[in-house]
C-alpha cells in the first residue's frame, strides 16, 4: 500500500506516549476529540506504527456512504440549514410525531 493512500494529512503531532505492558499490550487510553471504535493497523519496514482511526456505522445507514449523490445531497441540506436556508414547510407534520410507523 502506499503512502496516499495511508495518510490523509502529514503533519504529526506527539500526544502521548505509552508503555508496552506485561502481554506486549499497548493502551492509548482516551484521546480528547476522539470518539474511535476501532484502529486500523498499519506497519512499515522499519516498525512504525499508524493507527487509522475507525468508527461503526449502523448496517441501515451504510448505503448513504456508498451512495455519493445521496452523501452529497445531505451534506448540501445540512449546509442550507447551518446557512439558514431553509422553507417553511406547507404542513405541521408535528401532528404525526405519536404515529405508529
Amino acid at each position: 500500500m502506499i503512502r496516499q493512500d495511508i495518510l490523509k494529512d502529514a503533519e504529526f503531532e506527539a500526544v502521548t506516549e505509552a508503555r508496552v505492558d506485561a502481554k506486549h499490550r499497548v493502551a492509548l487510553g482516551r484521546l480528547p476529540g476522539m470518539r474511535v471504535s476501532s484502529y486500523r493497523v498499519y506497519r512499515n519496514r522499519v516498525g512504525q506504527i499508524i493507527l487509522d482511526p475507525l468508527v461503526t456505522v449502523p448496517a441501515y445507514e451504510a448505503w448513504l456512504f456508498k451512495n455519493p449523490e445521496a452523501m452529497k445531497r445531505v451534506k448540501e441540506g445540512l449546509e442550507d440549514a447551518r446557512k439558514g436556508r431553509t422553507v417553511k414547510a406547507k404542513e405541521d407534520y408535528t401532528k404525526y410525531l405519536n404515529d405508529e410507523a
